[in-house]
Order: structure tokens, then C-alpha cells, then sequence
């Protein structure tokens, strides 16, 4: 097989020494341009600048007539201008990479080499407009032109059997490829496989660029295909699947990584997300009011916790979880901060789960957990261990809508129990106010109107999705005495605040004894004089403060 060029343009330079050294095995010439190119010289690697190749025809042409290339025609043929602004935005670098075969004959005569592998990556744009500070002069510096331009001509050029290479983590496996390939070659399968993600490359880091300058005025959604689904909320609802958009989030749901079982479901990856909000904001909770983050164990159902607890010992964490509300558990999914073994076994059967999620799993508790077809997931994810305040999400949240879609701010406030906007009324005790974090946390991440009711660190009634506050605190209680708690003691959350006093009463009457809400009625007084007479423990926030509406 005849020599082949290699142009290589990076910014992330790790590994890249040796990337260049195995290309080089495999009979490949080195083009690379600025910083790439001293760095690949100084280790050893023989390399041609772009700025040799940029007007080779015009100095071959003066080397013909004897003409003295002196550096300020030295300046004017080649190499970077404008301090660096401009490198390898020219017909030399361009032409090698969009030529087609037939093509050749002209290339020869303008003494333009074919380039037959390209690997350029981008400045860093993002991590630029993350510093604080950052000024639209700065980050604009940083966006990147002549690493685009050449990805999106090589991506065009693939189809004349170019590899390209926009992704640094793509580097190892087409160098693996290349090496086991008979004729160091890949597949043209492949090849548009890398040309596809190298237009996705491009038009996400030029969409990045316009959201930021026009202070998103224009956005977008960009994904790539990590999973697929065998369908979506419904049967005839195909194809469906799990895109990532790389944010490297380690709470993503790419991060979360089936070791046994069936692949999540559409429905199972909307639930896993919802998990990861309640058990986010459960951890957020208790770290600001408490400092420390709790065992927890949450089930969910279509959706919305059906059980979640809190405590100390993951044995009785599970079991309260479990019996908060058994009978829709069943066929849910779990969610823990802590290791699932064999000794904990025994408090995860009966229930048909459609999976567990948590840090990691004894070999011998998913062989006890297992289901008949494979249909119980065991998906792990070590980050599982360590949240706190900071695991909440806090991208931008998109929804789509007819024609378009909504963005808003990601839910992450936080609530303090300490914080000179709240007011409380009589006296609650510090297990109380445990109770009131583990049910603010519970109802502002279910579906609004919530009203939440736990006891003793146990969710036990949830009222999800009601239109009124007196039908959420009624389903709440009928789920408790569904499931045979004791309401006596128990403490309740309501994610915005209550118009009339009716809900409040229909709570105190079930033996609620302390209430969490948002103040805004022009009724609260109401309440609040009801909770005084009653002698129920009261706390308010600010509505606009602390409303807990989420996933209308």
C-alpha cells in the first residue's frame, strides 16, 4: 500500500505523541500545523508544517527561477498571519482534503498532496465561557475556525475514503483498527460512522459559540445515540432511544451502566431520572440543614416515588422504603446510596422489580435478585456514593411543546430550614424537621400539585398530580391508611401554599403534626391561626421562594 498522509491539528495533545508514532508505523506521513507540529519534531516524530504545504506551488515555482525566498516572502506564502488567526484556512490544506480520485491529476499539478486521515480537534470554547469573569472579547478569541472548517471538509471528504477524527476519545480504537486491519485500512462503514460524528462535532461546537454570543436567543438540542429502546411509553411508540448530549455529567444517564439484565426501557430511563432528582435533592437537603447525607432508598412508579426512606442501617432503610406504599412498588424500580449485597437480599423480593440502581451489587445478590427473562436491570453507578448539594443537576431544562420547546433553569433550589424567610409557628423537633427535608425533597420532585406525608424517615403517602390541594392531601392519607400507617405524628409537605384552610385541616384531622408550605395566600393567616389551635407545627416560605411545582 502506497504512503499515506496523516494532517493532525490538536489542542488536546494527550497521548498524541505516540498516536503520531503508531501512524507512522503504518506507513503514514505527518502534516501537522503550529504547536502540534513542534511538539511531534521535538519527540522524535518526522513531520511536514502546514505552512511547507500551504503554497508549495508558488515556491516551487520561485525555487525554478532562482528567486531567494526571503522571510518576508517566506511570511507571505505560508504559516500562520493575522497572530494566529489564521493557519490552515487555505486551498493547499482544503484542496488534500475535499479532492475527489478523479481529482488526482489536478492535485499533482498544483503539487497538493492527498490527505488521506484527519485528526483536529477545537479550542476550548466551553471551558472557556465556564471561567467567571470571562469578557465576549475572551471567549470569542476562543472560538476556533480553521479546526471546524477543516473537520467538516474532511467529513465531506470521507466519502472518497478519508478517516476523519473529530473526538480525541476516537483516537485509541481507529489506531486499533488500523493495526488489525489486513490493509491498515477501515471499513468505508466506519469511516462515514466518524464523518457522521464529526458534522455532529462541528455543529454542536458552532451552536455553543451562537448561544453564547446571542445569550441564548438561539439554542439547541444535540445528542448522540448511547442506547437503544425497544419502544417508547407505548408499544407502537418505535424506534426510541437514549441520547447523550456529552456533558460528562457522572449523574447522566449514559453513566449509569446495566451489569446484568434486560436494557432499560424507555419508561425504566424516565424513572432512573427521576430517581436521580428526588435523591439529589433528598442528599441536597439534609447536607445544608444537617451536614450530613443519609442512607436512602427511593421507589419509584411511572414515575413518581412510591416509597423512599432515610435512616442509618440500610437493612431498615430498604425495608421502610419497601413497605411505604407495597402495593405500587410493585414492578417499580429502586434507587440506593449504598452497596446492594446478599444480606440485603431478603428486602428487595416479592415485588417484581423492573430494577435496581446502586453504587455496585454482590455477585451473589444478583443472583438471588435475579428474574425469570432477565427482566430485573442491575445498573450501577459509584457516583451513587458521594452526592450532596453539588450533585444537582443544573442544566438547562428543555421540554418539547408543538412546534418547538420550552427551556427553563433546572429545578435546584434547595430549601434551609434556617434561612431569615422562613417562619415557623410552634415548636418542632429536630427528628420533625428530618421528616419535613425528607418530604420537601419527595414532593418538589413529583409531579405538582403534591402533597407528601413522611413519618419516622418513611415516605408514607404520596398525592401526586392533583388539580386541587384538598384531593392531594386526601389521596396522601388514603395511600398511608392503604398501606396501613400510623398518620398519628406523622409530618406533611405541600409544594406551594394552601388558598383556603381546608387541605391543612383535612391533614390535622388524619394526625398530622407538622406542616411544610409556601406562604402567599391571602388566607394564610387562616392556616396559620389553624395550625396554632391545633397545636401543629407550622413552617412557611415565600412562594416564590420556595414552590415546589415540578413535571407539570
Amino acid at each position: 500500500m502506497p504512503k499515506r498522509n496523516a494532517l493532525i491539528s490538536v489542542t488536546d495533545k494527550e497521548n498524541i505523541v505516540e498516536f503520531a508514532k503508531r501512524l507512522v508505523a503504518l506507513d503514514f506521513d505527518i502534516i501537522a500545523s503550529g504547536g502540534t507540529a513542534k511538539l511531534l519534531e521535538s519527540s522524535g516524530v518526522k513531520v511536514t508544517s502546514t505552512a511547507e504545504v500551504i503554497n508549495i506551488y508558488a515556491r516551487d515555482i520561485l525555487k525554478k527561477n532562482n528567486i531567494k525566498i526571503t522571510p518576508e516572502i517566506e511570511h507571505s506564502l505560508g504559516g500562520a498571519i493575522l497572530d494566529h488567526r489564521v493557519v490552515t484556512l487555505s486551498r493547499e490544506i482544503h484542496g488534500g482534503i475535499l479532492a475527489r480520485k478523479d481529482h488526482m491529476e489536478e492535485l499533482s499539478k498544483l503539487m497538493i498532496p492527498w490527505i488521506d486521515l484527519i485528526c483536529v480537534d477545537f479550542y476550548p470554547f466551553e471551558k472557556t465561557i465556564a471561567k467567571p469573569g470571562i469578557t465576549m472579547y475572551e471567549a470569542i478569541e476562543q472560538d476556533d475556525v480553521g479546526g471546524p472548517t477543516m473537520i467538516h471538509s474532511a467529513a465531506k471528504g470521507a466519502q472518497e475514503g478519508r478517516i476523519v477524527i473529530g473526538d480525541p476519545k476516537d483516537r485509541e480504537e481507529v489506531l486499533l483498527l488500523l493495526e488489525q486491519s489486513p490493509d491498515h485500512d477501515l471499513t468505508q462503514e466506519k469511516k462515514n460512522e466518524l464523518a457522521s460524528k464529526a458534522d455532529y462535532i462541528v455543529s454542536r461546537y458552532c451552536m455553543m459559540v451562537s448561544t453564547y454570543r446571542s445569550d441564548r436567543n438561539f439554542v439547541g438540542m444535540f445528542g448522540e445515540k448511547v442506547a437503544a429502546c425497544k419502544y417508547g411509553e407505548n408499544a407502537h411508540q418505535t424506534p426510541a432511544a437514549l441520547y447523550s448530549n456529552g456533558s460528562n455529567d457522572p449523574l447522566a444517564l449514559d453513566q449509569f451502566k446495566v451489569i446484568e439484565g434486560m436494557l432499560p426501557s424507555y419508561n425504566n430511563y424516565c424513572d432512573i431520572y427521576r430517581m436521580t432528582q428526588i435523591a439529589t435533592h433528598i442528599a441536597g437537603a439534609f447536607d445544608k440543614n444537617t451536614k450530613k447525607v443519609p442512607l436512602m432508598a427511593i421507589g419509584v412508579k411511572h414515575g413518581n416515588p412510591c416509597g423512599t426512606a432515610i435512616g442509618t442501617n440500610p437493612k431498615q432503610v430498604l425495608k421502610k422504603m419497601m413497605s411505604g406504599d407495597p402495593l405500587s412498588i410493585f414492578g417499580g424500580l429502586v434507587m440506593t446510596n449504598f452497596p446492594i449485597d446478599e444480606k440485603l437480599v431478603g428486602e428487595l423480593t416479592g415485588k417484581m422489580l423492573d430494577g435496581i440502581i446502586a453504587p455496585s451489587f454482590s455477585f451473589d445478590a444478583i443472583e438471588k435478585l435475579k428474574r425469570k427473562g432477565n427482566k430485573c436491570r442491575f445498573v450501577v453507578n459509584k457516583e451513587l456514593l458521594k452526592l450532596s448539594q453539588k450533585s444537582i443537576d443544573t442544566t438547562p431544562y428543555f421540554r418539547y411543546v408543538r412546534g418547538g420547546f420550552l427551556e427553563q433553569p433546572n429545578y435546584t433550589f434547595v430549601i434551609d430550614l434556617k434561612a431569615p424567610e422562613i417562619k415557623q409557628y410552634g415548636k418542632i423537633s429536630q427528628s420533625q424537621k428530618n421528616d419535613l427535608l425528607l418530604a420537601w425533597a419527595v414532593g418538589s420532585t413529583s409531579n405538582s400539585n403534591t402533597i407528601s406525608i413522611v413519618k419516622n424517615g418513611q415516605l408514607i403517602g404520596n398525592g401526586v398530580g392533583q388539580q386541587d390541594r384538598v384531593g392531594a392531601a386526601k389521596l396522601a392519607i388514603e395511600r398511608a391508611k392503604r398501606s396501613k400507617h400510623i398518620l398519628t405524628g406523622a409530618s406533611a409537605f405541600s409544594d406551594s401554599f394552601f388558598p383556603f384552610p381546608d387541605a391543612p385541616e383535612v391533614l390535622i384531622k388524619a394526625g398530622i403534626k407538622t406542616i411544610l408550605t409556601t406562604s402567599g395566600s391571602v388566607k394564610d393567616d387562616l392556616t396559620i391561626n389553624l395550625c396554632k389551635k391545633k397545636n401543629t407545627g407550622l413552617i412557611m416560605i415565600p412562594d416564590a421562594l420556595g414552590r415546589g411545582f415540578f413535571g407539570h
